[in-house]
Protein backbone atom coordinates (compact mmCIF):
# COMPACT_ATOMS: atom_id res chain seq x y z
CA UNK A 1 0.00 0.00 0.00
CA UNK A 2 1.42 3.11 -0.61
CA UNK A 3 1.45 6.06 1.40
CA UNK A 4 2.40 9.61 2.37
CA UNK A 5 0.32 12.06 1.33
CA UNK A 6 -1.79 14.08 3.80
CA UNK A 7 -4.08 16.58 3.10
CA UNK A 8 -6.36 18.74 5.28
CA UNK A 9 -9.37 19.34 5.40
CA UNK A 10 -12.19 21.71 6.38
CA UNK A 11 -15.85 21.25 6.40
CA UNK A 12 -17.58 22.94 3.57
CA UNK A 13 -20.76 25.51 5.28
CA UNK A 14 -22.86 25.79 2.11
CA UNK A 15 -23.31 24.00 -1.00
CA UNK A 16 -24.69 24.90 -4.68
CA UNK A 17 -22.35 26.39 -7.53
CA UNK A 18 -22.64 29.67 -6.15
CA UNK A 19 -20.82 28.69 -2.84
CA UNK A 20 -18.39 26.39 -5.39
CA UNK A 21 -17.62 29.70 -7.34
CA UNK A 22 -16.79 31.96 -4.11
CA UNK A 23 -14.57 28.92 -2.65
CA UNK A 24 -12.75 28.43 -5.69
CA UNK A 25 -11.72 32.37 -5.90
CA UNK A 26 -10.77 32.33 -2.27
CA UNK A 27 -8.17 29.49 -3.21
CA UNK A 28 -9.88 26.33 -2.07
CA UNK A 29 -11.22 23.79 -4.09
CA UNK A 30 -15.01 21.40 -3.08
CA UNK A 31 -14.76 17.86 -2.57
CA UNK A 32 -17.04 15.14 -1.36
CA UNK A 33 -15.91 12.25 0.81
CA UNK A 34 -18.18 9.30 0.68
CA UNK A 35 -18.29 5.27 1.00
CA UNK A 36 -17.21 3.02 4.06
CA UNK A 37 -21.03 2.72 5.40
CA UNK A 38 -20.89 6.52 6.44
CA UNK A 39 -22.78 9.80 5.10
CA UNK A 40 -21.37 11.97 2.56
CA UNK A 41 -19.73 14.64 4.00
CA UNK A 42 -18.16 18.06 1.96
CA UNK A 43 -15.26 19.84 2.50
CA UNK A 44 -12.67 21.94 0.85
CA UNK A 45 -8.90 22.42 0.84
CA UNK A 46 -6.52 24.56 -0.35
CA UNK A 47 -5.92 24.47 -3.77
CA UNK A 48 -2.34 25.56 -3.85
CA UNK A 49 -1.04 22.60 -1.92
CA UNK A 50 -3.64 20.06 -3.53
CA UNK A 51 -2.26 20.92 -7.37
CA UNK A 52 0.91 20.43 -6.44
CA UNK A 53 0.10 16.80 -4.96
CA UNK A 54 -1.99 16.23 -7.86
CA UNK A 55 1.17 16.86 -9.98
CA UNK A 56 2.79 13.86 -8.60
CA UNK A 57 1.60 10.56 -10.44
CA UNK A 58 1.65 8.56 -7.36
CA UNK A 59 -0.95 10.56 -5.79
CA UNK A 60 -3.89 9.52 -7.76
CA UNK A 61 -2.90 5.86 -7.09
CA UNK A 62 -1.85 6.26 -3.45
CA UNK A 63 -3.92 5.50 0.12
CA UNK A 64 -4.19 9.37 1.44
CA UNK A 65 -4.88 10.55 4.55
CA UNK A 66 -7.43 13.76 4.83
CA UNK A 67 -7.20 15.75 7.95
CA UNK A 68 -10.24 17.15 10.15
CA UNK A 69 -8.97 18.60 13.36
CA UNK A 70 -7.71 15.85 15.17
CA UNK A 71 -9.80 13.02 13.25
CA UNK A 72 -8.24 11.83 10.44
CA UNK A 73 -9.18 8.84 8.14
CA UNK A 74 -7.69 7.10 4.80
CA UNK A 75 -8.94 7.72 1.68
CA UNK A 76 -8.33 7.34 -1.98
CA UNK A 77 -8.76 9.90 -5.29
CA UNK A 78 -12.05 8.18 -7.27
CA UNK A 79 -12.73 11.05 -9.55
CA UNK A 80 -12.05 14.98 -9.92
CA UNK A 81 -12.53 17.88 -12.40
CA UNK A 82 -9.96 20.01 -13.84
CA UNK A 83 -10.62 23.56 -15.51
CA UNK A 84 -10.10 23.13 -19.57
CA UNK A 85 -8.04 25.76 -19.53
CA UNK A 86 -6.15 26.87 -16.87
CA UNK A 87 -4.41 24.86 -13.93
CA UNK A 88 -6.91 24.78 -11.78
CA UNK A 89 -8.44 21.50 -9.92
CA UNK A 90 -12.50 22.37 -9.96
CA UNK A 91 -13.48 19.15 -7.77
CA UNK A 92 -12.97 15.57 -6.16
CA UNK A 93 -14.22 13.06 -4.80
CA UNK A 94 -12.58 11.10 -2.01
CA UNK A 95 -13.65 7.48 -1.59
CA UNK A 96 -13.20 6.51 2.02
CA UNK A 97 -11.57 2.77 2.66
CA UNK A 98 -11.56 0.14 4.69
CA UNK A 99 -8.69 -2.18 5.25
CA UNK A 100 -10.67 -5.82 4.96
CA UNK A 101 -12.51 -4.12 2.06
CA UNK A 102 -11.15 -4.32 -1.82
CA UNK A 103 -11.07 -1.20 -3.64
CA UNK A 104 -10.94 -0.49 -7.31
CA UNK A 105 -8.75 1.93 -8.99
CA UNK A 106 -7.07 2.89 -12.15
CA UNK A 107 -2.86 2.27 -12.16
CA UNK A 108 -0.84 4.14 -14.63
CA UNK A 109 1.05 1.46 -16.67
CA UNK A 110 5.25 1.73 -16.81
CA UNK A 111 6.44 0.26 -19.78
CA UNK A 112 10.06 -0.22 -19.59
CA UNK A 113 12.86 -1.83 -22.21
CA UNK A 114 11.43 -0.38 -25.27
CA UNK A 115 14.63 1.93 -26.35
CA UNK A 116 16.48 -1.38 -26.05
CA UNK A 117 13.35 -4.01 -27.74
CA UNK A 118 13.83 -6.33 -30.44
CA UNK A 119 12.02 -4.80 -32.78
CA UNK A 120 12.91 -1.44 -32.27
CA UNK A 121 16.93 -1.68 -31.65
CA UNK A 122 17.58 -4.57 -34.37
CA UNK A 123 14.39 -3.91 -36.94
CA UNK A 124 14.05 -0.87 -37.35
CA UNK A 125 10.12 -0.07 -35.85
CA UNK A 126 8.91 1.44 -33.09
CA UNK A 127 6.74 1.22 -29.71
CA UNK A 128 3.06 2.07 -30.33
CA UNK A 129 0.71 2.12 -26.80
CA UNK A 130 -2.40 1.01 -26.88
CA UNK A 131 -3.37 1.70 -23.01
CA UNK A 132 -1.49 3.59 -20.39
CA UNK A 133 -3.49 2.71 -17.20
CA UNK A 134 -5.31 -0.30 -15.88
CA UNK A 135 -8.26 -1.06 -13.81
CA UNK A 136 -6.82 -3.04 -10.52
CA UNK A 137 -9.23 -4.49 -7.83
CA UNK A 138 -7.43 -5.32 -4.45
CA UNK A 139 -6.95 -4.68 -0.78
CA UNK A 140 -5.84 -1.23 0.21
CA UNK A 141 -2.49 -2.70 1.10
CA UNK A 142 -1.84 -4.63 -1.85
CA UNK A 143 -2.73 -1.44 -3.94
CA UNK A 144 0.09 -0.52 -5.98
CA UNK A 145 1.43 2.52 -7.51
CA UNK A 146 1.62 1.39 -11.21
CA UNK A 147 2.69 -1.83 -12.81
CA UNK A 148 5.50 -2.34 -15.07
CA UNK A 149 5.60 -3.92 -18.54
CA UNK A 150 9.50 -5.10 -19.57
CA UNK A 151 9.36 -4.81 -23.07
CA UNK A 152 12.49 -5.52 -23.99
CA UNK A 153 12.14 -8.66 -25.64
CA UNK A 154 9.51 -7.60 -27.90
CA UNK A 155 9.85 -8.12 -32.10
CA UNK A 156 8.40 -6.11 -34.56
CA UNK A 157 4.83 -6.52 -34.91
CA UNK A 158 4.32 -8.54 -31.96
CA UNK A 159 1.92 -7.55 -29.61
CA UNK A 160 1.35 -7.69 -25.67
CA UNK A 161 -2.24 -8.16 -24.12
CA UNK A 162 -3.07 -8.36 -20.73
CA UNK A 163 -2.70 -12.01 -20.15
CA UNK A 164 1.05 -11.12 -20.56
CA UNK A 165 1.78 -8.48 -18.15
CA UNK A 166 3.04 -9.77 -14.21
CA UNK A 167 0.43 -8.46 -12.24
CA UNK A 168 1.38 -8.34 -8.45
CA UNK A 169 0.62 -10.69 -5.85
CA UNK A 170 -2.73 -9.63 -4.42
CA UNK A 171 -4.36 -7.68 -7.13
CA UNK A 172 -6.85 -8.96 -9.72
CA UNK A 173 -7.43 -7.02 -13.04
CA UNK A 174 -11.66 -6.43 -13.65
CA UNK A 175 -11.15 -7.13 -17.50
CA UNK A 176 -9.77 -10.11 -16.83
CA UNK A 177 -12.25 -11.76 -14.88
CA UNK A 178 -14.73 -10.58 -17.37
CA UNK A 179 -12.89 -12.43 -19.56
CA UNK A 180 -11.76 -9.29 -21.90
CA UNK A 181 -8.21 -9.44 -22.80
CA UNK A 182 -7.34 -6.27 -25.02
CA UNK A 183 -3.89 -5.63 -26.53
CA UNK A 184 -1.71 -3.05 -24.76
CA UNK A 185 1.32 -2.73 -26.56
CA UNK A 186 2.73 -3.59 -29.41
CA UNK A 187 5.99 -2.83 -31.83
CA UNK A 188 5.18 -1.10 -35.59
CA UNK A 189 7.00 -0.48 -38.73
CA UNK A 190 8.65 3.16 -38.56
CA UNK A 191 7.12 5.40 -40.85
CA UNK A 192 9.82 6.26 -43.81
CA UNK A 193 9.95 10.01 -43.86
CA UNK A 194 9.40 11.05 -47.37
CA UNK A 195 6.29 9.49 -46.97
CA UNK A 196 5.42 12.25 -43.81
CA UNK A 197 6.38 14.66 -46.14
CA UNK A 198 3.18 16.44 -48.59
CA UNK A 199 4.64 16.36 -52.16
CA UNK A 200 5.19 20.17 -54.04
CA UNK A 201 3.22 20.41 -57.20
CA UNK A 202 5.85 21.40 -59.72
CA UNK A 203 3.76 23.00 -61.47
CA UNK A 204 0.48 25.84 -60.84
CA UNK A 205 -2.20 24.25 -62.52
CA UNK A 206 -4.53 26.96 -64.16
CA UNK A 207 -7.89 26.16 -64.28
CA UNK A 208 -9.78 27.28 -67.69
CA UNK A 209 -13.10 28.70 -66.92
CA UNK A 210 -15.22 28.48 -69.68
CA UNK A 211 -17.00 31.78 -70.93
CA UNK A 212 -20.63 31.28 -71.60
CA UNK A 213 -22.17 33.94 -74.11
CA UNK A 214 -25.34 35.55 -73.35
CA UNK A 215 -28.12 34.98 -76.14
CA UNK A 216 -29.53 37.60 -77.57
CA UNK A 217 -32.62 38.62 -76.84
CA UNK A 218 -35.22 37.33 -79.29
CA UNK A 219 -37.24 39.63 -81.21
CA UNK A 220 -41.04 40.67 -79.82
CA UNK A 221 -43.53 38.99 -81.89
CA UNK A 222 -45.72 41.18 -83.89
CA UNK A 223 -49.02 40.89 -82.25
CA UNK A 224 -51.29 43.04 -84.67
CA UNK A 225 -53.02 41.14 -87.24
CA UNK A 226 -53.20 42.44 -90.67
Amino acid sequence: MSTGFALEVDDRPDLGTGSSRRLRRQGKVPAIIYGGGREPRAVVLDHARLLREMEREAFHTSILTLTRGDVSQPVVVKDFQRHPSRRQVLHLDFLRIREDEKISLNVPLHFIGGDVAVGVREQGGEVSVQRTEVEVSCLPKDLPENIEVDISELELNQRLHLTDIEIPEGVELPALVQGLDPSIVTIIPRRREEEDEVPELEEDLELEIPVVEEEAEAPAEDESSD
